[in-house]
């Protein structure tokens, strides 16, 4: 019994070694430059990846020592590059862009290790010396785990000695604290920002590595570890590295010791350890928002940036609306005319959702400052809440969509009466832990289908008119899905609308400008924070539910955290706090995917530099992530500031001088 337990303590640090080894990397890089690199996951990814192309080409024994040399140092090159090119540009803003920005190079590195590597598993070997068991009191235990723990001790002990025992450590801190004071003293800090994210980075190829040649490496396999790694980071105190180095090897043991738990548990509640790590998370920053170690008095600087003023007046914006929306009704009659039913049946309908989930996003982001990268717990609520009463209660859309809102607004109401008590990237994270939450519940129960979901169900009973209608074939070949999907977008952004420009949008806006100055003058912040996030949630619970009923079912992949990323792409990408910019991100980023897919087939076999171009195209999520990390760097307010740019460049080459006209209601009460 005691050699077992000392085994699975063991193999607890093992996992915890490897968290060690990517949370210290994620820590330096926050601690020192406030920067939060979600692209982290994917420097752990391409480090795996390049040993597999070192021992490759290698022979013996010792190509894996070389690789785990060599390839570290490439990472480290192309994370200066990184940090050189894209995210020096943000020094200053709020660290909530970088999250944006290193999301987009996430979306570029996954795409750029498929192409060169291919979407299929490798393997890389483990180096002869390390292979096979070594005897320990009453077991024997690989060599090669023994390994990970002491390369993960000596890695930790070694940079603790670098930030605290040596003069570049010394710099680090001080720029830390005060970087314009360390560049008084002549010293360019800038430089060791490079080496600082650099550093990070080959800490990520590490930890790549020695996982990879434990299991395996997958294009995928620094998506499923950043967000452990991240709830860890968060976990000890973000910019802490000793709460990287306790948060990691911790959540490695406690997770071992519920992969197998006691008393039943794994009976009831299976999948215990991808639980674990998130109740961690959330009960320690319910408790200590800052984490375990971490600074109380850190506060994010910088502003988030709301779309610009827009060059056309409200009229004019009013009858451009009416037109697209006209267009779009009329669109079902160019089906077998002008284009396929996939245009309208496809395509349009997965843009009308998620348009209504970018909107309500920027409820609570552009207008009330709350980023929600959790926000797909509530898409998927509002789908499973839709599904499981069709197929359990009453077979009707109505009903299905109000109980999955419902239910959407209910959990909404608890998770904001819980997170809204911390602020900035700790809301982000616990909103995020959420949903991980929620995910590896439905992921594991059988009442929502487990891994496989819920799919074949009939949901129009009383669309319409009631049963006479028909089934939902019927109702797809006459389009009135599509009309009801429609109006209920429509219906969705005008009620929004409405309420941005009553008082209490008023007051949101005002929160979001000066939070400290709203409650001087007497609103309670956090009450009128919780109902935005209720608002929100129920928005995407409704869309949640419409993209149920159009695909035909539901699965655990609707709640899948890149989902979260890519609507804060629309968001951001159509311009924040304008309701209508983020509808507008979501069609431009389902349009762009298509496009992107046509062009694959249309060069398919067409070589270029070596690359068949047709694959390239096919990688059409790095091409977007190529596209929103420009936006983020150069056109942080979106797409509706592109007019008053191109405006104010015209202006400045010889135009005539031009005003733009108010776009938001704060925006026109500010020019009233």
């Amino acid at each position: 019994m005691a050699g077992a337990l000392v085994e699975q303590f063991l193999n607890g640090l093992t996992i915890g070694a490897v968290y060690v080894l990517l949370a210290a990397g994620l820590s330096i890089i926050f601690g020192v430059m406030d920067v939060i690199n979600f692209a982290h996951g994917e420097f752990f990814a391409l480090g795996a990846y390049l040993a597999v192309a070192i021992v490759a080409v290698g022979t013996g024994g010792s190509a894996f020592w070389v690789a785990l040399v060599v390839a570290p140092l490439l990472v480290g090159l192309v994370g200066a590059v990184v940090e050189r090119w894209t995210v020096r540009k943000l020094y200053g803003r709020n660290p909530l862009y970088h999250i944006l920005l290193t999301f987009g190079l996430v979306l570029v590195f996954k795409d750029a290790i498929e192409l060169f590597w291919g979407p299929n598993p490798r393997s890389l070997a483990q180096p002869p010396m390390l292979q096979g068991p070594v005897a320990l009191p009453g077991f024997s235990y690989p060599k090669y785990n023994l390994f990970v723990i002491a390369i993960g001790v000596f890695t930790a002990v070694g940079t603790w000695l670098l930030l605290n025992r040596t003069r570049f450590g010394l710099v680090v801190r001080a720029g830390s604290q005060d970087r314009e004071m360390v560049r008084h003293l002549g010293i360019d800090i800038d430089r060791y920002y490079t080496f600082v994210f650099a550093f990070g980075t080959m800490l990520a190829a590490v930890a790549g590595i020695v996982l990879g040649a434990k299991q395996s490496v997958s294009p995928g396999m620094g998506g499923s570890i950043i967000i452990p790694a991240f709830v860890i980071v968060v976990l000890g105190g973000l910019g802490s590295f000793r709460g990287a180095v306790v948060g990691g090897f911790t959540v490695g043991v406690v997770q071992t010791f519920f992969r197998s738990p006691p008393f039943g548990l794994d009976a009831v509640l299976p999948n215990l350890e991808g639980l674990v790590v998130f109740l961690l998370m959330i009960g320690v920053l319910l408790v200590r928002p800052q984490g375990l170690f971490g600074d109380p008095e850190w506060e994010a600087s910088g502003d988030l940036l709301t779309g610009g003023r827009s060059v056309f007046g409200p009229q004019t914006r009013k009858r451009l609306g009416v037109a697209l929306v006209a267009l779009l009704a009329i669109a079902p009659l160019g089906i077998g005319v002008l284009y396929s039913s996939y245009l309208v049946n496809s395509l349009l309908l997965t843009i009308f959702v998620w348009a209504l989930f970018a909107l309500s996003l920027d409820f609570v982001m552009g207008y009330a400052g709350l980023v929600s990268l959790g926000h797909v717990l509530f898409f998927g609520l509002g789908a499973y809440g839709t599904v499981l009463t069709v197929q359990h209660a009453v077979p009707s859309v109505y009903v299905a969509l109000a109980v999955g809102i419902g239910i959407a607004a209910v959990v909404a109401w608890v998770v904001g009466y819980l997170s809204i008590r911390v602020s900035g990237v700790y809301f982000s994270m616990i909103t995020l832990g959420f949903a991980e939450l929620f995910y590896q519940l439905v992921g594991n129960m059988s009442i929502t289908g487990g891994s496989d979901g819920l799919f074949g169900f009939d949901p129009v009973y009383g669309l319409f008119g009631g049963p006479e209608v028909g089934n939902f074939a019927l109702l797809g070949d006459i389009h009135l899905f599509y009309y009801f999907v429609l109006a209920a977008v429509v219906a969705s952004y005008l009620l929004a609308r409405r309420l941005m420009s009553a008082p209490f949008g008023s007051v949101l806006q005002g929160i979001r400008e000066s939070e400290e100055r709203a409650s001087f003058i007497g609103y309670d912040v956090t009450a009128y924070r919780r109902q935005a996030f209720v608002v929100s949630g129920a928005i995407a619970g409704l869309a949640g539910g419409l993209s149920a009923i159009q695909t035909g079912g539901v699965a655990p992949s609707f709640l899948a955290w890149i989902r979260s990323g890519e609507v804060v792409v629309m968001t951001i990408l159509g311009g924040m706090g304008t309701l209508y910019g983020p509808m507008l991100g979501a069609g431009v980023f389902w349009g762009l995917e298509e496009l992107l897919l046509t062009l694959g087939d249309t060069f398919q076999g067409v070589h270029l530099l070596g690359l068949d171009l047709g694959l390239v195209f096919e990688q059409w999520q790095g091409i977007l992530g190529l596209v929103f990390v420009g936006f983020v760097i150069f056109v942080p307010r979106g797409l509706v500031s592109v007019p008053e740019l191109l405006a104010d460049r015209f202006d400045r080459f010889g135009g005539g001088p031009g005003q733009a006209e108010p776009d938001s209601v704060a925006d026109r009460e500010v020019s009233d």
